[in-house]
């Protein structure tokens, strides 16, 4: 496999968990969130394990692509109800901190320079449904449904709505986040909500083997860059964002993926297998 010498360094697997259950494959990193009994709501700890994972440097560990999925069920019920009650009368400041713990794990699931696939199956609602679709790419079982439920309950989708218009335009945008019915996968699927769509059974070969697929033709390296690169530039004004892009469009030229990528076709004709 070609790359850096730190992204061939072999990695250990992360630490144990409570809330997580994880598993190392080769260059594959497989999470699975377990808290069955409460639908995988996004509990404070659930989200400060997540948020320990995903703020990893997982590409430079050996692990090239995370695969996150959910036991029992669901894949998530969103946020924990429960805790939010239980912060009725609580400070402005306490519920900043609350917030400020969602807004750390959806960054750090969206900075994360290894590949991410969400396995979607059963319902997928609110917070759950940000935590799936801030990953690079979701595969959905044909039995998952979407929403983003929080105006139902007086809340608002502050922290999903911005990173969101990576995923779905406008008019899809606003029916989503004002209109809260759940979607179903195959809505999903049209607006693009999620990437992909297969039988329940096959959820987990299907997201293992998107994984595999986009890893052996594409650079790690820049896989990672372009990720960056997407997020750097999304909103800004166009003169801002062209300089951006320039400055990473000159970097890359300069990695160890790109010298071994342009030597390789020069010489084979063809671009190089990156697994």
């Amino acid at each position: 496999m070609a790359g850096t010498g730190a992204e061939r360094k072999a990695g250990q697997v992360p630490e144990n968990f409570e809330m997580l259950r994880v598993r190392r494959d080769g260059d594959l990193l497989h999470v699975t969130l377990s808290n069955p009994d409460k639908a995988n709501a996004l509990s404070p700890p659930l989200l400060r394990e997540l948020t320990v994972l995903y703020r990893r440097p997982l590409r430079s560990e050996g692990m090239r692509a995370v695969i996150l999925d959910g036991a029992g069920r669901h894949f998530s019920a969103g946020a924990d109800l429960e805790h939010l009650r239980s912060l009725q009368h609580a400070a402005r400041r306490d519920h900043q901190l609350d917030s400020t713990r969602l807004r750390r794990l959806f960054e750090a699931v969206l900075r994360q320079e290894a590949l991410t696939v969400a396995l979607v199956h059963g319902s997928c609602v609110a917070g759950g449904c940000g935590l799936a679709t801030a990953h690079d790419f979701v595969v959905a079982a044909d039995d998952a449904r979407f929403l983003y439920s929080e105006v139902r309950i007086g809340f608002v989708a502050a922290l999903v709505a911005t990173f969101l218009p990576l995923r779905v335009r406008g008019s899809d945008l606003r029916e989503l986040l004002l209109n809260p019915d759940f979607v179903s996968a195959e809505r999903a699927l049209a607006i693009g909500l999620v990437n992909r769509v297969v039988p329940r059974d096959e959820l987990a070969a299907a997201g293992t083997a998107l994984a595999a697929e986009i890893l052996e033709k594409a650079s790690s390296q820049s896989i990672a860059l372009t990720k960056r690169l997407i997020l750097d530039v999304l909103g800004h004004p166009l003169d801002e964002a062209l300089d951006r892009a320039a400055e990473i469009n000159a970097a890359s030229r300069s990695t160890e993926d790109c010298k071994h990528g342009i030597a390789y076709f020069l010489e084979h004709k063809k671009p190089p297998s990156w697994r």
